[in-house]
């Protein structure tokens, strides 16, 4: 498809939009009771309704049952690709890996915004500091990964390192180590770059969750001697504990999401493979569109209860 071909479909789908908008306009604007702007919500409701249930529920709900079939001749296998998910060692290399991330990620990234945050806190040099640590966000996953590769990078301790780690190993006498390869710690490495890409993102929101502590509650606590260990202990965290909560589940979902890096990277070799990216092997390069539905719908099964439970903790939060 060439690019005048692409913009012409691209006008198209922006003029029907106006013009379903338009319709729906005309067909209301004369609605005035109650009963009317209810038909007028429903009226603007509903193309977005049918969006969702195209483009998200009809593709779920295809994914889900494409999971219980074979690739063969499409014939019901029932659990047989789950099984296959959770006996094959290859694949159960990769629910280990993504269980991995999956504690790693999290729990280090949020530790290391929150003691960046307490740390830098009403420091003289606080925006400069949260803008370092913030500045992997604007970064994409990919180009973080290859900003890591960099940092990985090996030759012999013969040869002159490109580097930085082993450009370090070397100059300190101790022999250059091929970060991406070595089985199990190169998966290790690889979270190292999601944990410094989330660790700004922890560190925004815990920061304005810390600054919204009442000040009289701190002054309080600091007349009546209680140390700095202490004031975080007792009143910074229970205090930000919503906060925390949030950042912890945005996190793991991103993180059982996690592909980008794991492609980038090292395509999946050297025993790296996750979950998302295992998924996408299975359905474009292996051609078994059964076991990536599978897998897609594990991915699925593992978000939902963390996201059921941040939804809860905002409306008690809203309840309040």
């Amino acid at each position: 498809m060439t690019t005048s071909e692409k913009l012409v479909q691209m006008a198209i789908a922006i003029v029907l939009f106006f013009g379903v908008m338009a319709v729906i306009l005309l067909l209301t604007q004369r609605l005035r009771s109650r009963a009317g702007e209810r038909v007028q919500a429903a009226a603007f409701l509903a193309p977005t309704l049918l969006l969702i249930a195209v483009g998200l529920l009809y593709p779920a709900v295809k994914t889900i049952y494409l999971s219980f079939r074979n690739n063969a001749d499409s014939a019901w296998v029932g659990f047989a690709n789950y099984e296959k998910i959770f006996t094959n060692a290859d694949q159960l290399q990769t629910l280990r890996n993504t269980a991995l991330w999956v504690v790693l990620v999290p729990a280090v990234s949020t530790a290391v915004g929150l003691i960046y945050a307490v740390l830098v806190d009403r420091s003289r040099f606080e925006r400069f500091a949260k803008a370092l640590i913030f500045l992997p966000m604007a970064i994409s996953l990919v180009g973080a990964s290859i900003i890591w590769k960099f940092v990985y990078a090996y030759k012999d301790s013969s040869q002159e390192q490109i580097g930085l780690l082993n450009g370090i190993l070397k100059a300190v006498g101790l022999p250059t180590y091929n970060f991406l390869l070595e089985e199990p710690w190169n998966t290790l490495f690889l979270i190292v770059i999601l944990i410094w890409v989330q660790a700004g993102f922890a560190m925004t929101i815990l920061s304005a969750s810390i600054k919204a502590i009442p000040e009289d509650i701190i002054e309080a606590a600091r007349l009546d001697g209680v140390s700095g260990l202490q004031l975080f202990r007792h009143i910074t965290v229970p205090s930000i504990r919503p906060s925390l909560i949030v950042v912890l589940t945005t996190i793991s979902i991103s993180t059982l999401k996690v592909f980008d890096i794991v492609r980038s990277a090292t395509g999946g070799q050297f025993g790296t493979k996750v979950l998302a990216y295992e998924f996408y092997v299975q359905s474009f390069r292996t051609l078994n569109p059964a076991l990536g539905a599978a897998l897609a719908t594990l991915i699925f099964v593992l978000v939902s209860p963390i996201v059921i439970y941040n939804i809860r903790q905002m409306r008690r939060l809203e309840a309040r």
